[in-house]
């Protein structure tokens, strides 16, 4: 074994589909290389470089955040750096970051081919955590370009957007194919959509059949109507009206379509983001034993498990799909201790005060969609799961082995020999109360402000390296992009990542 450059003692390791104990017995863990070497009792500490005594915390695996928006509202590079120390914060040591064209993000259209080295070009060494993309194909030509994106990028995952043709990412809107930067010529519509999936289905064939759909699932017809009607009646305000305008049965039906598509064009692979309503889950379910050869998997947030529109801070909680009545949380809570749910994600999405407000701060229409959470992703479930008797191995499973797995990440998701050496030191019994200016994220605000969480984030470790010490960020950035394989194999002992 090569020279330990790093032990930790004494941390009680947590790790997916070890239902042993809900909280293990003290273990040590010896990394080498940037990679685990060793998991054990009484590990050798001699020749060891630095000894961390993790005084019976709980070890989890660095978390794979596989649903985030760096650059969406402020110049990318800026946010890779800003967001990635909120990662890092919260334990997450990977993030998968969606992309596209159109406004937001590089506020440009065209071709990947010239988008992607200018992301790439624009994250290079800001970022503090690992990251990968998800891209989503908005014109013919970005459908065309689906094998060059994953054989030159490694991008093996991609994404739909149901609603853009028709709805606005705030709400009602007459501009969608200006926002989008699409041609005259060019339809986001269910059509594109499913030529979308027969290009990727093609794709998997040929190179490998790790690649994935994921779909952001709203009606947008459904919405239009009713967002025109909550705003006729008057009736609601807030973050109730905004749940009105996009009710849980446009999910539903949305959902039902994707399905129908993926069994029609054979994309064996779909990804069924953001789940935020019982209608939502039920019609996945519903769609997953209609069509059984079709690999669903199934995605909520930590904000829609933790917040709804009463409890959120204000319409800083505006995000889309909406957070719900405490009964739709209350049943994704029950879906996911039934073992309906694959992961859990922040939606990361940092957007500052003076974007996120419109001219009328009480009116939820004007405001801007999305906020951060991913400093809260960590704490927030693990608290709650423990209150809930969710056991520490599945919150392993949700955060971190499911989306590695699932995203082709074969180097995270584990804490055992040779997996990267991404290990989240986490206080089980810490009592703290969420104040957004703790947070190393740039926005100013949260809708978790004053949320009282019971379990803390101490130390963050990426590839052996610590980026986190004591809840606070330090040293340089050392993240790493990540090309991703689409053939689907484990490969143990690096993550394949690169320096773009």
């Amino acid at each position: 074994m090569p020279a330990t450059d790093l032990l930790i003692r004494g941390a009680r390791v947590v790790r997916p589909g070890d239902t042993s104990a809900e909280l293990p017995e003290p273990m040590d863990i010896a990394v080498a290389d940037g990679r685990i070497a060793a998991v054990g009792p009484n590990l050798p500490a001699a020749g060891a470089r630095r000894v961390v005594d993790a005084d019976g915390r709980l070890a989890f695996p660095g978390v794979v955040d596989a649903h985030q928006h760096w650059g969406i509202y402020q110049e990318l590079s800026a946010d890779t750096e800003s967001e990635s120390r909120a990662c890092a914060q919260g334990g997450v040591t990977t993030a998968l970051t969606y992309l596209r064209t159109g406004r937001y993000y590089l506020n440009r259209g065209g071709p990947y081919r010239d988008f992607v080295p200018e992301a790439l070009n624009r994250m290079d060494g800001r970022a503090f955590v690992d990251h990968a993309l998800h891209l989503a194909p908005m014109t013919a030509e970005h459908i065309a370009e689906i094998p060059s994106l994953i054989r030159d990028f490694g991008v093996t995952s991609f994404k739909v957007f149901m609603f853009y043709g028709g709805h606005g990412l705030h709400g009602r809107s007459d501009d969608q194919a200006d926002f989008l930067m699409i041609g005259p010529d060019e339809r986001y519509d269910v059509a594109h959509f499913e030529f979308v999936m027969r290009a990727i289905a093609e794709a998997r064939k040929v190179l490998g059949n790790g690649l994935s759909l994921s779909l952001h699932c709203e009606t947008a017809e459904i919405m239009a109507a009713y967002t025109a009607l909550v705003e006729r009646e008057g009736v609601l305000t807030g973050l109730r009206a905004y749940s009105a305008s996009r009710p849980a049965h446009s999910e539903g039906l949305a959902i039902t379509t994707a399905a129908y598509l993926a069994h029609e064009t054979g994309l064996a692979n779909i990804n069924l983001l953001h789940l935020s309503s019982a209608k939502a889950v039920e019609a996945a379910l519903t769609m997953a034993a209609a069509f059984p050869h079709i690999d669903f998997r199934r995605e909520v947030t930590i904000g829609h498990l933790l917040a709804d529109v009463d409890t959120a801070h204000g319409l800083g909680g505006k995000v889309n799909p909406p957070l719900r009545e405490r009964a739709d949380v209350d049943a994704l809570w029950r879906h996911l201790l039934a073992g309906e749910i694959d992961w859990v994600v922040s939606d990361h999405a940092c957007c500052r005060a003076e974007q996120k407000f419109g001219p009328d701060p009480d009116d939820v229409f004007t405001a801007k969609s999305g906020f951060g959470g991913a400093e809260y992703l960590l704490p927030g479930l693990v608290g709650e799961a423990r209150k809930r008797g969710l056991a520490m191995s599945r919150v392993a499973e949700l955060t971190s082995r499911n989306p590695a797995r699932r995203y082709g990440l074969h180097g995270k998701g584990d804490l055992a020999p040779g997996y990267d050496a991404d290990i989240v030191l986490v206080d089980p019994d810490a009592h703290w109360t969420v104040r957004a200016a703790d947070s190393e994220s740039a926005q100013e605000y949260t809708p978790f402000e004053g949320f009282e969480m019971t379990a803390r984030v101490t130390d963050v470790f990426l590839r052996g390296e610590q980026v986190c010490a004591d809840g606070r960020v330090q040293g340089d950035p050392r993240g790493r992009y990540l090309r991703r394989s689409p053939d689907g194999a484990s490969h143990l002992g690096g993550s394949h990542g690169s320096n773009e």
